[in-house]
């Protein structure tokens, strides 16, 4: 679920109490090359064979050695036993062949009509904005010169359905002592402007200069039910989201302060920085750099763990179990982001380095630093495909499993999306309530709740 599951409840305490078969998308979305490079935590980087591991391959603990130029350094450092977060010593990484499946056609096409006219616009402060945007990849072939900050807006604009509804998802923690706790939300994604999918309007009538807005609605447990938020950003990407808060024991909402943006959800190790399938900074607030280009492995096209948490996941570390499927190798780009210096002050990230997927500019593991620049949050980010109406299999598509490690203070966050036994809808898929914008998409429609 989405890496808001507990801040809603944080914020809520606080008021309270005071290739093998390769299809080529838009653009640049075929393999990197025949050179692999590894990310060193200076920006270094170590020239590698790029010949591949081959379908078959068992990553164990006794062979990993062999194969961590194709791993995010965090994952590496979980094998070489770096911190108190360690691979299990049965762990086990099966690989598969690479399959990417293509973006759908009228995002490819949207891309190829308007990527062209997008320029990008310097501001005030020293940050960057985007002008002529309207829809698919902004930078389907990010060069530079602001190639990072390229990268770092594709990500931001890349395909998503436009609806996403996840009916019950579960977070669960586990904290220094080894103890679990486990929650659960209903979650409705929308992107309001600039979609391209089939027999959607580019802007959704009633969107009022909206881009995209999430509802999160807690499930479990019953002492904390009902209790929501709606982030809602804007498709002027300078316009900073909106956030409400909605406290079932006032019965009303209230908005919330972006100060809190930084603040770790009660319990967890997320914040609002991370959400939104990743990353969910205002790119007119960040600078990026390109670290370079590698092939890492990735878990996509998995099938979500079935049972409850820890069920099915390879414990202490939570790791996921051969049983969820095939690792891919996946080419990708390094970008390292961090906020302008105009606006670095009292954030809480030094940098966040990003391993994006150049099939689907999804971000696939994150490495998180805090302001001294040392390592405090591992991101693992496991795709689920989906078929979507009248598209087909999509990788990035708002099904997964996140893993957040947090090396510094030994706690850790799953969530899955959706929990085993529930169901996700997709665009048309989704019942007809969930068309209603008022209730979904604006403040108004959180005073609806328990009525």
């Amino acid at each position: 679920m989405r890496v808001k599951f507990v801040t809603a409840l944080a914020i809520a305490v606080g008021v309270m109490a005071a290739a093998t078969c390769v299809g080529v998308g838009a653009e640049e979305q075929a393999p990197a090359g025949s050179a692999a490079v590894r990310a060193e935590h200076d920006g270094a980087m170590t020239a590698a064979a790029a010949n591949g591991i081959a379908p078959g391959t068992s990553i164990t603990m006794q062979n990993w050695q062999q194969y961590k130029e194709y791993m995010p350094d965090g994952m590496a450092d979980f094998f070489a036993g770096k911190y108190s977060w360690k691979m299990p010593s049965d762990v086990q990484m099966d690989v598969g062949p690479t399959v990417i499946h293509p973006l759908p056609k009228t995002y490819q096409e949207a891309t190829e009509k308007y990527s062209g006219q997008v320029k990008i616009v310097d501001l005030p402060d020293g940050g960057l904005t985007l002008a002529n945007y309207q829809g698919g990849s902004p930078f389907p072939n990010p060069t530079e010169p602001h190639r990072g900050w390229k990268i770092l807006a594709d990500v931001w604009y890349r395909y998503l359905p436009h609806l996403i509804v996840d009916t019950y998802g579960s977070g669960c923690t586990i904290d220094n002592g080894g103890r679990i706790s486990c929650e659960a939300a209903q979650i409705i994604s929308r992107q309001l402007s600039y979609n391209t999918d089939p027999g959607v309007p580019a802007t959704i009538a009633g969107a009022n200069g909206k881009f995209s807005s999430e509802y999160f609605m807690v499930l479990e447990p019953e002492q904390d039910r009902y209790t929501t938020t709606l982030t809602v950003s804007y498709a002027d990407p300078a316009r900073p989201e909106d956030v409400y808060l909605f406290l079932p024991a006032l019965r009303r909402y209230q908005p919330v302060s972006s100060a809190a943006r930084c603040s770790q959800g009660q319990g967890t190790d997320t914040t609002q920085e991370d959400y939104r399938f990743g990353f969910n900074s205002n790119i007119t607030e960040m600078q990026a750099e390109v670290v370079g280009e590698k092939k890492i492995l990735a878990l996509i096209d998995f099938t979500l763990p079935a049972g409850n948490f820890p069920d099915n996941f390879d414990m202490p570390l939570g790791w996921p179990k051969p049983s969820w499927g095939k690792w891919q190798l996946r080419d990708v780009y390094v970008i390292s982001a961090s906020k302008i210096p105009a606006k670095a002050g009292g954030y809480c990230f030094g940098k966040r380095v990003m391993y994006v997927d150049k099939a689907t500019f999804q971000p696939l593991w994150e490495d998180l630093y805090d302001m001294k620049m040392q390592p405090w949050k591992f991101f693992g980010l496991f795709l689920r495909t989906v078929d979507v109406p009248q598209i087909g299999p999509v990788t990035a598509s708002g099904s997964m499993v996140w893993a957040f490690w947090n090396v510094q203070e030994q706690h850790a966050s799953f969530f899955i999306d959706p929990a085993s036994g529930h169901d996700v809808y997709i665009n048309e898929q989704a019942p007809a309530d969930f068309n209603d914008l008022t209730k979904y998409t604006s403040p108004a429609g959180l005073t609806m709740i328990m009525r």
